[in-house]
């Protein structure tokens, strides 16, 4: 199995620091909920995003098969996890899959997109329960690996991302 170099714990820690106490970054972004979604809260995802080799008309190709993620808050605490869904579970409890509404590219080189997702809260209670929309931006590698690849074969690509919650 490809893995992709890991991130270095005190970058990281630097990073989550820098991403979550600048709200002018987080204006920025092409990808963001329509006029009057209330922002909840956001949060770091720190992980992997997982592709498969697969063959295809055209010759072997990388697809796309989940994500996996730990949850971080401004503080550095793990709050919750994010994965195949996609899907985000809080340590309160309550968890939320998401529909991609839409999609721009990432400003940095090998770099997952940025995405606007419509937000499908479960009724249990907890922050997740009243978002409408789930933003992704500022991301940080989790593309598919480049090249050639052998069916069968896996990818676990190192990423980082800001996710932002919003309510209706």
């Amino acid at each position: 199995m490809r893995q992709a170099q890991p991130a270095a714990a005190a970058l990281r820690g630097a990073a989550l620091a820098a991403a979550l106490v600048s709200p002018a970054a987080a204006q920025e972004a092409p990808v963001m909920p329509p006029a009057g979604a209330v922002p909840l809260f956001e949060v770091m995802a720190d992980g992997v995003q997982i592709y498969s080799c697969e063959a295809r008309e055209a010759g072997p190709a990388w697809v796309f098969r989940a994500p996996e993620a730990a949850l971080f808050d401004a503080a550095g605490r793990q709050i919750g996890t994010h994965g195949a869904g996609p899907h985000w579970r809080l340590a309160d409890g309550s968890t939320s899959g998401g529909a991609v509404a839409a999609n721009a590219p990432a400003p940095r080189s090998g770099a997952i997109p940025w995405l606007l997702l419509r937000a499908t809260p479960e009724a249990a209670p907890g922050r997740l329960r009243e978002a409408a929309w789930i933003r992704r931006f500022d991301t940080e590698g989790g593309a598919a690996p480049a090249g050639r690849c052998e069916p069968g074969e896996a990818a676990r690509m190192r990423y980082s991302a800001r996710y932002a919650f919003y309510a209706r």
